[in-house]
């Protein structure tokens, strides 16, 4: 696929862990307003590997330059999705951003918890193979405020039950790419997010020299609660391809 230097790029969003692809639309909404290309990619939260190589085939079905955007867990996915062809540059939203060979566990190790880990539920499921796994989801009563604060609260308790869990084994799983090492990349972090410690975001981008860093004064589902500065955050980026 040929990639034109001065052609607009596409933007990709990706979910990550408790919520879906519709998570995105307030920021998408946005973004079709202002005139870009968006899309959309729907990741299973199963296998780091799996839910990359989705994201890289997604990606590279795509006819031109694709600014690749994750959001939490989806954020982790992009930085190893992100050596896909025709990625020009790589948006990280409040998610932990791994170095080759190493998983979101070992990252998280460096710094104290979030409030939400002792809100975490874990239950089993049963795999295609017969074998029992472990998903895990935030506690619904105290969705709301660890994830969602400033959120409507009818609609924050719609997002508690409609979560998207993450399977267990992902935060064990190592990054095979660090995309980022080739890719320039831009960094959100969600200053009162309790989900996942802001300090561990924000070394992840640091150690991969994000070009911008845009601090954004709320909770882990930034989608929901700051639309308008994510999106302008997003455009910022791609006024540097233009």
């Amino acid at each position: 696929m040929t990639t034109a230097s001065r052609t607009a790029p596409t933007v990709v969003l990706t979910h990550g862990a408790f919520t879906d692809g519709a998570g995105w639309s307030p920021v998408a909404l946005r973004l079709q307003g202002a005139g870009v290309d968006v899309r959309v990619a729907a990741i299973s939260n199963r296998g780091l590997a799996d839910d990359a190589a989705y994201v890289r085939a997604f990606v590279e079905r795509v006819d031109g330059p694709v600014v690749l955007v994750g959001h939490s867990y989806g954020a982790t996915v992009v930085g190893v999705a992100g050596d896909a062809e025709n990625v020009v540059g790589l948006v990280f939203v409040s998610g932990y951003v791994l170095e080759e060979g190493e998983s979101a566990r070992d990252l998280h190790a460096r710094f104290p918890d979030a409030e939400a880990v002792p809100f975490f539920e874990h239950f089993p499921y049963p795999s295609p193979d017969g074998t029992s796994r472990e998903e895990v989801f935030v506690a619904a009563e105290e969705f709301p405020l660890l994830a969602a604060l400033g959120v409507p609260s009818d609609e924050a308790a719609v997002l508690a039950v409609t979560q998207r869990p993450v399977d267990a084994g992902v935060l064990e799983e190592p990054a095979t790419v660090a995309a980022w090492r080739r890719i320039p990349s831009w960094g959100i972090v969600a200053a009162q997010d309790r989900l996942i410690n802001p300090d561990a975001v924000r070394y992840g981008y640091q150690r991969a020299g994000v070009r911008g860093l845009v601090t954004v004064d709320g909770p882990h589902l930034l989608m929901h609660t700051h639309p308008a500065e994510v999106a302008a955050a997003i455009l910022a980026v791609l006024d540097d391809f233009s």
